[in-house]
């Protein structure tokens, strides 16, 4: 007679809910922001404003936010980033609370080109001048043209990481059999041995003052 299954850990908490809802989020924003892109810019202007707002939330909880959603708690020398990479070829799970030095850098690398991607936009103009970002009235018109076309190759820069990061996925899914996106979903992993420390209320407040209050801004076109 067999012996039964062991029943599976229920899970450590790792990410927190801010975290969580930024992340998905942020995907269907890019998303929407891609999509309208050449059918309706008023859409996309607004989905920008969107991007602009959970980046600058997670700029914030990056410094006050939960413990593993810190940059402090996550980025790794290269020493300790080299030693990881060493193993990533073993099957065994990696037991990292939160990102791994590795993602660590590819998520600074995506909030960066995220972050000046938009940014650019809110410069950019159409080559008729009648589309134009809030803040285009700040530079000329050859400037605008510039942010737009920089703004655009950014974006292909971003759709290179993000091919990475899927691909990332599934190599933990199916190599070393950790559901990244399961952990993301629940904010639960099985493989992490220490639970986040959570923010206090207050710094969740700021970052949403602030997520708010720069896309606003931005959306007015810094015009008072």
């Amino acid at each position: 007679m067999s012996e039964p299954t062991p029943p599976r850990a229920p899970g450590v908490a790792l990410w927190d809910l801010p975290t969580r809802v930024f992340h998905w989020s942020l995907m269907v924003l890019i998303l929407v922001a891609w999509f309208s892109a050449e059918e309706n810019m008023l859409i996309h202007r607004w989905s920008g404003y969107g991007v602009l707002g959970l980046l600058v939330f997670r700029l914030w909880w990056g410094v006050a936010g939960g413990s593993t959603a810190r940059f402090a708690s996550f980025l790794k020398g290269p020493k300790t980033t080299l030693a990881y990479l060493r193993t990533a070829g073993e099957r065994t799970p990696s037991h990292v609370e939160g990102h791994n030095p590795v993602g660590a850098w590819s998520v600074v690398a995506m909030i960066a080109v995220m972050l000046a991607m938009t940014v650019l936009g809110l410069f950019a103009s159409d080559i008729d001048g009648l589309e134009s970002g809030p803040l285009s009235h700040l530079a000329d018109f050859d400037t605008s043209r510039l942010c737009a076309e920089l703004h655009e190759l950014l974006f292909r820069v971003l759709q290179g990481l993000v091919v990475l990061h899927l691909l990332a996925v599934a190599y933990y899914w199916a190599w070393k059999r950790q559901n990244l996106i399961g952990a993301m979903i629940t904010g639960k992993s099985a493989f992490a041995t220490q639970a986040l420390r959570p923010a206090r209320l207050w710094s969740l407040a700021v970052g949403l003052v602030l997520a708010v209050g720069v896309a606003w801004l931005v959306a007015k076109g810094l015009r008072f």
